[in-house]
């Protein structure tokens, strides 16, 4: 069985429940009439007249913003300099690229020069060779017909030589018969050498020219092997020049991808610091602004349990000033004349707590999450107790935000 106080709690909830879904229902015909009259009005007013609803976690929000648009800076520079580094390893593929096509003119121009080194060394070594058959065939020529002269001196008419010298009618006419033989002779054997040492020459002239062309055709073999070398290094930048444009395409695209959000970032922060300025504003309006008395303000059942609830979801982990703060922040909301004249109205009012957009009041409110000391602190505030004087806002802290510090939260 269910004890008296679990009872009255759940019959608060219950009642509680049944506020909200009535405000709820009060809230979706308050949008439906807004709708109608911005329908209505739209000619008339432009949309720097409408009032944009200011929130507790603008600060945060605009934080977020910034250090989120600062990181894409930082990556946008770096994608700007890694650019620049592809750009110049791209450039100085290039370099490299004119240079190897200068190379390989050269190595082309000087095997081009081999080829007809070698074809004019072929042609050469071509004309001694018909040189050498013509000396081999002149020398065999003059070989025969020594051969004839010495058979007919001395085979086929063997006396022819002493009958020469036999009838010489004197003695000088026997010596020129002698020395006309012997001249023959001596011309013969002339001959023939001179043939044997022209034939010689030759062969030497084409070993010589053979020799010659084997070094040509070395040459030419490097100068094939140079050119195929460059060809490949010329293959091989330019792919890799390929590459790089291919990666500085990718850098750019980057790099557009990260101003794109940048310029989207800075939409976002300047909407975000004009909402803070209405926020600050609003803040300001809510201190001149007419202030009921605590005493003039009448509670409903189940504003403590909410009220405990909202204060264990926003400082539930924080000291008890803290959570004092937090609930003295939604009664002076009730007080002013600015917002909603109940809690249950400045509680839900749209994106004022984020706990109520997250769902975590939800659970909290399900399961009566709150401490005896959020109890505490409701009770107190609604007492008319403030430890943050007229204070409308909290939050984390940030840079350049000022006001109250207790515990966790800035209030202002």
């Amino acid at each position: 069985m269910r004890s008296i106080q679990q009872d009255r709690t759940y019959d608060t909830y219950r009642g509680l429940n049944d506020r909200l879904k009535e405000y709820e229902r009060l809230k979706r015909l308050q949008k439906t009439a807004v709708l109608l009259a911005a329908v209505i009005l739209a000619g008339a007013f432009s949309s720097e007249d409408i009032k944009v609803e200011a929130t507790s976690s603008t600060w945060q929000q605009i934080q977020k913003e910034q250090q989120e648009k600062n990181e894409l800076q930082n990556q946008l520079n770096q994608e700007n300099d890694n650019l620049e580094n592809l750009k110049g390893e791209q450039n100085s593929l290039k370099g490299q690229l004119n240079n190897l096509n200068g190379q390989l003119t050269e190595v082309s121009n000087n095997l081009a020069d081999l080829e007809q080194q070698i074809a004019d060394k072929e042609q050469e070594i071509a004309d001694t060779q018909d040189s050498l058959e013509k000396a081999k065939a002149t020398e065999e020529w003059q070989y025969e017909c020594m051969v004839i002269r010495v058979r007919d001196m001395y085979e086929r008419n063997e006396t022819s030589y002493i009958n020469a010298i036999l009838s010489a009618q004197s003695f000088d006419k026997l010596l020129n018969a002698a020395d006309f033989f012997e001249r023959i002779a001596a011309y013969d054997q002339k001959k023939l050498k001179e043939f044997e040492e022209n034939r010689q020459l030759i062969e030497e002239e084409e070993a010589r020219l053979q020799t010659e062309k084997a070094e040509l055709d070395d040459l030419k073999l490097e100068a094939e092997a140079e050119k195929s070398k460059v060809s490949g290094l010329i293959s091989q930048t330019s792919n890799n020049i390929a590459k790089y444009a291919g990666d500085i395409s990718e850098a750019e695209q980057r790099a557009l991808a990260y101003e794109a959000e940048i310029k989207k970032k800075e939409d976002n922060l300047e909407t975000l610091r004009k909402k803070l300025a209405e926020e600050i504003a609003m803040s300001q309006k809510a201190a001149n602004a007419t202030w009921r008395d605590i005493s003039d303000i009448s509670f409903e059942e189940g504003d403590r349990y909410l009220l405990a609830n909202l204060i264990y979801c926003e400082a539930g982990g924080e000291p008890y000033d803290g959570q004092l703060a937090v609930a003295s922040v939604v009664i002076n909301r009730v007080r002013s004349s600015v917002y909603p004249n109940t809690v249950v109205g400045v509680i839900y009012q749209n994106k004022q707590f984020s706990p109520v957009a997250s769902g975590r009041l939800e659970l909290a409110l399900a399961a009566n999450k709150a401490t005896s000391r959020c109890y505490q602190a409701a009770d107190e505030a609604m007492s008319g107790v403030t430890n943050v004087g007229n204070c409308v806002y909290f939050r984390t802290p940030v840079e350049g935000l000022t006001g109250i510090s207790i515990g966790g939260h800035i209030f202002y």
